[in-house]
């Protein structure tokens, strides 16, 4: 009778623990409205998610900085898009000291690289700025405080002229703020961090869009040699913009990543081992189907840097999808009691700009 009753209750368990993973309801914080994160929130949402009873809801945000702040302290979160500059920024800042630095991003965990974002430096159609190292002392729109446009724009300005912005040209709008600013000429460049072709453009106004113009890398500049210290070359295709460009515009990239949290959670651990399943088994439909970045990605996961670690429990079922696919086959957080968000302290420029400071 004992045994019938403990089968019984055991039973009831698992079918408890089934039911409470079947409809899990997970939060991606992704990027504005008209950019290409967003759009790969939602492909993961349809393909990846859905098939395997996730409700993963897409939510917009600013971008990298304030997707890595929510993903530590908001209840639901459990994905974010990050790219690779903000989270080495938090992780440089982390190992230099900076206690809310390291609060944020030490128990973040990679799930895997995705694609390059292009770095797109906007103007208007009849500047006189013809080349990116040209930028120096300009009016600049380097996007959101929050955002992943404003940490590459202040990394590869700092990299680029060896100072910072100066605060009276550096203007925190988003990014059709700063195309509507461009045209009006309040500002003389736009800072733009987003994957090609971006929503941002196609479906901006045929006749506003071609009072706007790409910024090119000038291979020979020295400024362009030292920005490719953090970041790599890269080119805006035709293709992506038939109705803007002419030819294609060479500019520099940074890489977008899908990050997660060290969750030790049965039920969370679960859920995101059926996901890493879930996007081993659809990553073809995510290549066909998704947005064209997709095709982009690679199922691999590469050698990090120090202080970048892996989410262990995906990581098992994504490294086992690569070996198949080589050899031609294819909750809440521990508590997830939303963690106080830290005191702000001794703020500095990169600190604001990574949402460190109020």
């Amino acid at each position: 009778m004992l045994k019938i009753i403990l089968a019984g209750w055991l039973g009831l368990m698992l079918t408890s623990s089934i039911a409470l993973a079947d409809n899990a309801h997970y939060k991606i914080v992704t990027g504005p409205e008209r950019g290409t994160y967003i759009q790969i929130g939602a492909d993961l949402a349809k393909w990846v998610a859905e098939p395997v009873g996730i409700d993963l809801e897409v939510m917009p945000s600013k971008g990298s900085a304030e997707n890595v702040q929510r993903m530590r302290f908001e209840p639901g979160v459990k994905l974010a898009l990050v790219q690779s500059d903000v989270y080495q920024a938090y992780v440089d800042m982390a190992n230099a000291g900076n206690a809310d630095a390291g609060q944020a991003i030490r128990p973040l965990r990679l799930i895997m690289p995705l694609y390059d974002e292009e770095i797109n430096f906007v103007v208007r159609a009849d500047s006189p700025i013809k080349t990116i190292n040209e930028i120096k002392d300009k009016n600049i729109s380097v996007g959101l405080l929050g955002s992943g446009t404003a940490q590459s724009a202040n990394t590869i300005y700092h990299l680029m002229f060896g100072q910072p912005i100066a605060d009276q040209n550096a203007q925190h709008l988003s990014n059709e703020d700063a195309l509507a600013a461009l045209i009006v000429k309040k500002i003389d460049v736009a800072v733009i961090v987003v994957g090609q072709p971006a929503k941002l453009f196609t479906d901006m106004n045929p006749e506003l869009l071609q009072q706007l113009r790409l910024l090119r890398v000038d291979p020979n500049a020295p400024e362009s040699a030292r920005a490719k210290q953090t970041y790599f070359p890269a080119t805006i295709h035709t293709a992506s913009y038939p109705n803007w460009l002419k030819e294609d515009v060479p500019t520099f990239t940074v890489k977008a990543f899908l990050v997660t949290y060290d969750y030790g959670l049965r039920d969370t651990v679960v859920n995101l081992d059926r996901f890493a399943e879930s996007l081993c088994t659809n990553f073809d439909n995510l290549q066909e189907h998704g947005h064209p970045k997709w095709k982009q990605v690679k199922m691999e996961l590469p050698s990090l840097g120090k202080g970048w670690q892996y989410y262990a429990p995906v990581e098992k079922h994504l490294r086992a999808c690569v070996a198949r696919r080589e050899a031609g086959m294819t909750t809440a957080a521990p508590a997830q009691t939303a963690d106080k968000a830290p005191v702000k302290s001794n703020c500095t420029d990169e600190a604001r700009v990574l949402m460190l400071c109020k």
